[in-house]
């Protein structure tokens, strides 16, 4: 098992952690894994809101414009027909949603993916706590300098030590974004240059994946 440095916020080595090799191996990179993540997530973001006025739904009289026979014109109902300007549209989009199921598995050995990704690019970056005596931005824009964050940064915290001083000096920080332990996603990862955990966070969401490799070992041995 490796092992990574945990800092405090002012970018002093505090102790380590040790990573394990279920999670953060380099053989857990899984690209095509998180691939479909991120299509799964993005696709749960559509809205789905686009739509088009049918025959029923447009303006217009449903009157029979003139009668069946005998007038030497073509025969129509209605001048909400398909075929006339301004009339319906047939086969057009409606509300609908994009999100489909995507295996639990899937997402668990997504995220390993990713974490691992992040370790051998030198952007997951472990910190005994995120937590500062006051809510200002000013304060935690200071410490993330400390940390090196040049671009964007992910702070995840576990639910259990969140506190409202973390959330409020962090929620102004342009291109800084807070999620929970239990709620990160791949995405979430992919979208931020640096993943910045608390080491409360990190163990949890560990040993949850830790959990997920060791059952999916049992069913292959059974």
């Amino acid at each position: 098992m490796a092992n990574i440095d945990v800092l405090d916020l002012a970018g002093n080595k505090v102790g380590s952690f040790e990573l394990a090799d279920e999670v953060f191996a380099p053989s857990q990179v899984n690209e095509g894994l998180v691939w479909e993540a991120v299509k799964h997530y993005r696709a749960a973001l559509r809205q789905g809101t686009a739509a088009t006025k049918n025959r029923k739904l447009v303006s217009g009289s449903g009157k029979k414009l003139w009668k069946q026979k005998g007038t030497g014109r073509a025969r129509v109902g209605s001048v909400r027909s398909p075929l006339w300007r301004h009339g319906g549209t047939v086969h057009g989009p409606q509300p609908r949603t994009y999100d489909y199921a995507f295996p639990k598995k899937k997402l668990m050995g997504a995220l390993r993916s990713v974490l691992a990704a992040k370790l051998q690019d030198g952007q997951l970056t472990v910190v005994e706590s995120l937590e500062l005596d006051q809510p200002k931005a000013k304060l935690y824009r200071q410490a993330l300098d400390k940390l090196d964050v040049k671009r964007t940064a992910l702070l995840v915290e576990n639910s259990q030590s969140l506190t409202p001083t973390l959330i409020l000096g962090s929620r102004n920080l342009a291109g800084v974004d807070l999620v929970l332990n239990n709620e990160v996603h791949p995405y979430d990862l992919l979208r931020y240059q640096r993943a910045i955990f608390s080491r409360q966070a990190l163990e949890s969401l560990q040993e949850a994946l830790k959990k997920t490799v060791s059952k999916r070992k049992k069913a292959e041995v059974a």
